[in-house]
């Protein structure tokens, strides 16, 4: 078994300090913030309630000093918003981390950006693999986390040469699907479709009720569902342009678990949306401040956009709702989210970037 460094004390990063222990790895829990992890210092631990039981695990080891947490660690998962990952990276590139790193997840460009990040500081090239998404559905408050659901399979991809991580994140969790690159891992990420139309198409009411509604069942519409099916389209026509194959939005869905298993084959997507379990409770967002906004605007459609770019395919629906979602938060999320730049392939051509990630 693995110590594991977790970095990230969010409902994710706790969520998987009780999951990883259970399986018998050592973990410890780091957060940049120490207030965030006073509650957790003051228990000794995570409380937790939902699929994976109820109860309390021990962490003999919670600080926010980086290096106290990851020296002698055998891997690194982040479990950090997304737009905290090239900051990570810098960070673990300046204190001279050599051992395999797991993002949970990457989102879109995830380890692209890493690694752009990393190469600002360091030489060589980080140990690193991405999840397509995180393992769980969670919330958390203060000390306990509620896990409602956790991933059946999730794809993780590594950058070349990167073995070590991927093998780590297999055993940290061996229902990690390998995919080809991180070209699949991000272009598998189910959240950039599911989350933005209904962001947008629900905008009006969430301003009025403060998201005081159930995001994957009130707001999964018929009109939402037509969008995602839009979206989803454009997400497979760009993985078929660089030459991969990625599962429908329900398929993969099915594959995690937030859509039930006895789903049939090309379901309504709205259908098999609200009918998941694992979401079907799930509250609206409260403001546009929330990560459905930041992250999957930013750091889903951004990214997504990039690479359709470089592969020559129009995605006139992922257009239309990152210039809709700017124009309604006030936010220009092409410059402040995961661009080109970014995640450091502005200029590069379809093959470039099949060979940076092979």
């Amino acid at each position: 078994m693995q110590t594991i460094a977790i970095l990230g004390a969010g409902a994710g990063g706790t969520a998987a300090a009780v999951e990883l222990q259970a399986k018998g790895h050592e973990v410890r829990l780091w957060n940049r913030s120490a207030q965030t992890l006073e509650p957790l210092r003051r228990i000794g631990g995570v409380e937790y309630e939902g699929v994976l039981g109820e109860g309390r695990i021990s962490i003999a080891r919670i600080d926010s000093d980086l290096k106290t947490i990851v020296d002698g660690a055998d891997a690194a998962l982040v479990c950090l918003p997304t737009f905290t990952h090239g900051a990570i990276a810098r960070d673990l590139a300046a204190i001279g981390f050599e051992r395999p790193i797991v993002l949970n997840p990457g989102h879109t460009g995830g380890a692209l950006e890493f690694r752009h990040a990393w190469l600002s500081v360091a030489r060589r090239a980080p140990e690193l693999a991405e999840f397509s998404t995180l393992t769980y559905v969670a919330r958390k408050q203060e000390a306990r986390v509620r896990i409602s659901g956790v991933a059946r399979q999730v794809r993780v991809g590594a950058l070349p040469g990167a073995d070590a991580a991927m093998e780590a994140a297999r055993r940290m969790y061996p229902s990690a699907s390998p995919v080809q690159s991180v070209l699949v891992s991000d272009l598998s990420n189910a959240n950039l479709v599911l989350h933005p139309p209904a962001a947008v198409l629900g905008a009006a009411w969430i301003e009025a009720t403060g998201g005081d509604f159930t995001f994957y069942v009130q707001g999964a519409t018929p009109g939402v569902g037509r969008v995602m099916g839009a979206l989803d389209r454009e997400r497979q026509a760009v993985a078929a342009a660089f030459g991969y194959a990625v599962e429908p939005l329900v398929e993969e869905m099915r594959a995690i678990g937030t859509v039930e298993p006895d789903t049939e084959p090309g379901a309504d997507i709205v259908q098999a949306i609200s009918g998941g379990a694992a979401n079907r409770r799930i509250k609206a967002p409260d403001s546009f401040a929330h990560r459905y906004y930041r992250e999957d605007f930013g750091f889903g459609l951004v990214p997504f956009a990039e690479l359709a770019a470089i592969a020559g395919v129009p995605v006139p629906t992922a257009d239309a709702l990152l210039t809709l979602a700017s124009g309604m938060t006030g936010e220009d999320y092409r410059r402040s989210g995961r661009n080109a730049q970014r995640m450091g392939i502005a200029g590069l051509t379809l093959a470039g970037l099949k060979q940076l990630v092979s």
